[in-house]
């Protein structure tokens, strides 16, 4: 009985299917075709995954940079603002160096110099310094140069103008008088 269900079943299957429902046999040409196709589709998917790939980094490193300007944009946007102040310090110091009569006068310019100060302070501001060291074009701009021979070459003799830093950024150089060998 096995093997006359066995046909039968063979017999159901051939005749269900009908040449139009049958796949045509593939002759080597149509292989051929067939695998340039499915190499051409591989190509191109992996030229677009690279494309991919790089478009992602492209706009990693986009938002990188956006997110680092933005930081050191908040970070220095109080610079131009102290800068504007900075002439009104140099005054306050040119101020305390006056001797004055009334003694309360100049306690009273004091404590509000250094209040004017330490709020600058407070917001990242810092002083250059020039004492005794040695002449550096990137921080200190020469006003005057005078011969010596009881100094070294290029060391700062006095300040006439202090210079400051803003958050570790140079703000202003310091107006100095410099050392030359004669």
């Amino acid at each position: 009985m096995d093997t006359v269900n066995s046909t039968a079943e063979t017999q159901a299957s051939s005749e269900a299917e009908t040449p139009e429902t049958r796949e045509p046999a593939l002759g080597p040409a149509h292989m051929q075709q067939l695998e340039t196709e499915r190499d051409q589709l591989a190509k191109e998917k992996g030229e677009l995954h690279e494309l991919l790939l790089r478009r992602q980094a492209e706009f990693e490193n986009f938002r990188r940079r956006a997110d680092r300007e933005k930081t050191e944009l908040f970070e220095y946007a109080s610079m131009d603002a102290v800068k504007t102040m900075l002439p009104i310090l140099d005054d306050f110091e040119r101020a305390l160096k006056v001797d004055s009569a009334d003694k309360e006068y100049a306690r009273g310019m004091e404590l509000i110099y250094q209040r004017f100060y330490d709020v600058l302070k407070k917001l990242g501001l810092e002083p250059v310094s020039t004492k005794g060291v040695l002449f550096d074009p990137h921080l200190h701009h020469a006003v005057e140069m005078v011969e010596t021979d009881g100094q070294p070459d290029n060391t700062i003799l006095d300040e006439y103008q202090r210079g400051y830093y803003f958050k570790g950024r140079l703000l202003r150089p310091a107006m100095v008088k410099v050392a030359v060998k004669r």
